[in-house]
């Protein structure tokens, strides 16, 4: 990257406070920029590094007003939201043009596959009967795509990755390396001699568009029937999703989150990380859960947030933290220790 600062305003419909002409080469965090760097201010925890960044220009609010003195080479970018504009500006950096469409001479493609003309195949990638990839697809290398699987427009399958059988991978996804979509479900009946018997697993999995799986992220196919991703679902990296799960549309989940089978998760959710969802239950659209919590019922109230495990409603889970701390403060243990105090002394 190589713009003006008036260049970047353009670019984000901002405008610029200081000297539109420097140019900025980079982009860095607010406290380890350098000259030349551009770099954000959205958190207002970080406005002191501000004060003392080396960057040559910062994107902040159109309405932000700095309490000190601001470096002298600083200039400013103000923009209307300034985490989205530097997203943007992201973005904008890293766009790549795409892979030149071909097939490798290491690809094994069956005869019955239809591969698009407008798409890349990567080294060593495998596409079984009856799959299909739309146009303007990416397939990296050593990646399968399963029987009678479907990839839609202008995806991007990275490296390693595993697309089980008959399974639908929508438009203008990321399916980032080493994820797993369509490996069977964990069901196995118990025999009256106490073994386990496996229980086949006949169903697929349904990606909509516009959504990003994480690496070594992991789908499992339905039972029967299709374990289904909405429309614009983000999985973060090491996350399960078991036999006929739902996840709506638009809901983000973070990294080492665990969902229980036939669970149906709404639209528009936000779940942290190391969230364990059990199984056969629903969660309200807009729903919130905090890190670490463990959703054991249903939660029916939509755009609530919840916390703990059991997971509760969050100020009633404070409320039970405060209460737990002033009964351990106030312990049994605490009073004897005090009464042998006053009795030795």
């Amino acid at each position: 990257m190589q713009k003006t600062a008036r260049e970047i305003a353009e670019i984000l419909h901002g405008w610029v406070e200081g000297d539109e002409k420097v140019v900025l080469k980079g982009l860095a965090k607010i406290e380890e920029a350098g000259p030349s760097d551009l770099t954000f201010l959205a958190n207002p925890a970080y406005e002191s590094h501000l004060y003392a960044t080396n960057a040559s220009a910062a994107i902040v609010a159109e309405g932000f007003k700095p309490t000190q003195g601001l470096p002298n080479q600083l200039s400013l970018v103000r923009v209307k939201d300034p985490y989205a504009a530097f997203t943007s500006l992201l973005q904008w950096a890293t766009e790549k043009a795409p892979m030149a469409h071909g097939i490798h001479p290491t690809a094994a493609i069956s005869a019955d596959a239809q591969i698009s003309d407008e798409c890349y195949i990567g080294a060593f990638v495998q596409i079984e009967s009856g799959a299909s990839v739309a146009e303007n697809c990416e397939i990296h290398s050593h990646s399968i795509i399963g029987a009678g699987s479907q990839v839609g427009s202008g995806t991007i399958i990275q490296n390693g990755v595993y697309i089980g059988k008959e399974s639908i991978v929508g438009s203008h996804c990321i399916v980032q390396p080493g994820a797993v979509i369509g490996s069977d479900g964990f069901g196995f009946a118990p025999q009256s001699d106490e073994r386990y018997e496996k229980i086949p697993q006949l169903g697929n999995v349904v990606i909509g568009d516009n959504c990003e799986i994480g690496a070594t992220t992991t789908i499992d196919r339905a039972t029967l029937g299709s374990t289904r991703i909405g429309n614009g679902v983000k999985l973060d990296n090491q996350i399960q999703v078991a036999h006929n799960v739902t996840i709506g549309e638009n809901t983000v989940i973070a990294a080492q989150t665990g969902i229980a089978g036939s669970t149906a998760i709404g639209s528009n959710c936000m779940i942290g990380g190391q969230v364990g969802f059990a199984g056969h239950i629903s969660v309200a659209d807009g729903v919130k859960v905090a890190a670490q919590s463990g959703v054991t019922k249903s939660i029916k109230e939509p755009n609530t947030t919840w916390q703990g495990t059991p997971a509760a409603p969050i100020k009633q889970y404070q409320l039970q933290q405060i209460e737990l701390r002033k009964l351990l403060k106030n312990s049994a243990l605490d009073r004897i220790e005090h009464l042998e105090k006053q009795v030795k002394g």
